[in-house]
């Protein structure tokens, strides 16, 4: 069916060549050209199904091009490598509301196209038929507040170290420490799905049986994110068995599995679903190649993941502190329908981490993890959680962190451990 929508991707660029030709050659390769005119290409037919080019915003210019194998014109001896913002605008009949062949069409073979020594997605903005196709998150903040009994504040949380490796007759005596000591959330590590010494189904039931009996003594009950990373069958497996233990989210490796698997999960799952980015680095590290978080978020979103890996502030990873908070607030920015998701901030955090991201992204609409920050507190385990907890009353309450800790002796011990690194 023929429509009038549009899709618009917005693509950093780096070329040798005239920006409008090279702008142009990005329009005909993603619609109807080829490199040569073909039997069947009409007037009519390009009109209908061609690529527009809407805008091109110059940067800069460069001696030296991003990438290798960038092909140069004839005759062209000192190149010179131009920067710029281009938007084009796709038809939606062209593919529908399909997230493959969306993601065909804005990020297929563009990257491979030799005029070009830097290409990167950077937005996209969907018509409105892609909500009725992807409804977007199930369950989101408000959902995932719900389970876990946590409002007004973040959720606080931790990964299972070792990450890989951790005897079976090892998991209960953990979560049992951790869900007695208040944590709100615990998640697998991506590394831990289905391993032949702890099998994922031995793993729920040791686990859910420590969360079920510290909810009996404490009134609260942990939220603990399972890997159900797997093959399309086996990760409804999986869920299924979360759900029949009385489990409260699962976990899935978003890049591993991909956004169809992803959106097939969303269809039936009765949990909130905990989206991690690992192999993100490799889509994004370059910064003229790829794709921005601000473009990628959003296709998860569309999957319909409620919470989404953002890295934390001041990390092990290699984004600055800039980048992270943009990626913050891009997952608490409404899309299509007004629907956001979760973001979980993760490596190398601790109690004073929530000063500095309180301070850049002004939102409570957090998991913030911290494994070493509450696993490796000299005080145990217990009093790692209420570090974590009243690091942010005090970012909160505007007062520094030093001088609150001057009262919480757990807040403290946290600062002269982590905080002198």
């Amino acid at each position: 069916m023929m429509t009038d929508h549009r899709v618009l991707a917005t693509y950093l660029i780096e070329t040798p060549y005239p920006l409008e030709r090279a702008a142009q050659v990005m329009a005909g390769e993603q619609s109807t050209g080829t490199f040569i005119s073909v039997p069947g290409e009409t007037r009519e037919l390009k009109a209908r199904h061609g690529a527009e080019v809407v805008s091109i915003q110059e940067l800069g210019a460069y001696s030296a091009p991003s990438l290798p194998e960038c092909y140069l014109p004839p005759g062209m001896d000192k190149p010179v490598y131009r920067r710029a913002l281009v938007k084009l605008s796709f038809p939606f009949h062209n593919f529908g509301p399909s997230l493959p062949n969306l993601l065909s069409t804005v990020a297929g073979n563009l990257y491979e196209l030799r005029e070009f020594s830097g290409l990167r997605l950077m937005d996209l903005d969907l018509p409105e038929p892609f909500a009725i196709r992807y409804p977007g998150p199930k369950f989101g903040i408000e959902g995932t507040r719900r389970f876990a009994g946590v409002y007004d504040r973040p959720i606080i949380g931790t990964i299972v170290k070792p990450s890989i490796g951790l005897p079976l007759s090892e998991y209960g005596s953990m979560v049992r420490e951790l869900a007695e000591a208040g944590l709100d959330f615990i998640k697998d590590d991506e590394l831990c799905g289905n391993p032949l010494y702890a099998s994922f189904e031995q793993r729920v039931e040791v686990v859910m049986a420590e969360i079920e009996r510290a909810a009996d003594r404490t009134g609260k009950k942990l939220m603990y994110a399972f890997n159900i990373t797997g093959d399309i069958d086996e990760m409804r497996r999986n869920h299924d068995i979360v759900l029949a233990a009385g489990g409260t989210c699962v976990m899935v490796s978003i890049n591993s599995v991909g956004l169809p698997a992803v959106a097939h999960l969303r269809q039936y799952t009765e949990l909130p679903v905990h989206g991690h980015r690992n192999q993100w680095g490799a889509m994004t590290r370059c910064p003229l190649l790829g794709m921005s978080f601000t473009a990628y978020q959003k296709l998860c979103r569309l999957a319909g993941v409620d919470h989404l890996h953002t890295n934390g502030l001041d990390s092990k990873f290699a984004e600055s502190n800039e980048s992270v908070a943009q990626s913050i607030n891009d997952c608490l920015s409404p899309m299509l329908g007004g629907y956001t998701v979760m973001p979980v901030l993760s490596s190398a955090q601790w109690a004073g981490s929530a000063a500095t991201t309180y301070e850049a992204v002004r939102s409570l609409d957090v998991i913030h993890l911290a494994g070493g920050g509450i696993l490796a507190h000299p005080g145990g385990t217990a009093e790692g959680v209420r570090s974590m907890q009243q690091g942010w009353e005090a970012a909160v309450q505007g007062i520094e962190l030093n001088t609150y800790a001057e009262e919480h002796p757990e807040l403290q011990k946290a600062i002269e451990t982590f905080g002198r690194k």
